[in-house]
């Protein structure tokens, strides 16, 4: 891969991942709600979950869902079930952690690891990162290259979501106000699905 192609690459990534989708969204609900250090473990699972499906699509799974489109069905479907269920649960928070709701837990890194596999925008940017940022003469190593290029750009991109959510805290320690920013933050998240589904 040239030095311009890998440029290339890198603004793909970086504009790709810093852009609002289903990840960031919930980054920034976890960040008013739970604040920055509660929500590392959810950055650092969102980083490495898409890293895995990255590495996955790129030796072979975006083939397999190509010549299954029953499976990739059902992933549609798990995926979009399980997104309105996550933006249910954002909708109906209504306390910043440590003001009275026990229940409220903040993403698990396992758990944001295992979403991007249902994620549509995380299989966009990886199926598209691999049809055009593959050289077919050299597949591990473009493979390779495009994972470091994701690797140096996602972590940072959705640090600042929930480093933008923390910010809000104080404004939105006002029981209406946050009860309200949820309710937005569920219904932008559940909105993430259309481009899924047309």
């Amino acid at each position: 891969m040239s030095l311009d192609a890998f440029l290339a690459l890198l603004v793909y990534a970086f504009v790709t991942s810093i852009t609002p989708g289903p990840n960031n969204l919930m980054l920034l609900a976890s960040g008013v709600n739970f604040g920055i250090a509660r929500t590392v473990p959810h950055m650092l699972g969102i980083s490495i979950g898409f890293l895995v499906l990255l590495l996955a699509v790129g030796f072979g799974l975006g083939a397999v869902l190509t010549a299954f489109p029953a499976l990739h069905t059902a992933l549609k479907v798990a995926g979009a079930a399980y997104l309105l269920y996550l933006a249910w649960k954002i909708a109906m928070s209504r306390s910043l952690s440590g003001k009275g709701e026990v229940r409220a837990q903040p993403m698990r890194f396992i758990d944001a690891a295992a979403f991007q596999w249902v994620n549509p925008k995380a299989w966009m940017m990886a199926v598209y990162a691999m049809a055009v940022y593959t050289n077919p003469d050299h597949p591990f190593v473009s493979v390779a290259l495009i994972s470091i290029a994701f690797t140096i750009v996602n972590l940072p991109s959705v640090s600042v979501w929930a480093g933008f959510g923390t910010g809000l805290r104080g404004f939105l320690s006002d029981p209406a106000r946050l009860k309200w920013f949820n309710i937005g933050m569920g219904v932008l998240l559940a909105a993430t699905l259309w481009p899924m589904l047309r």
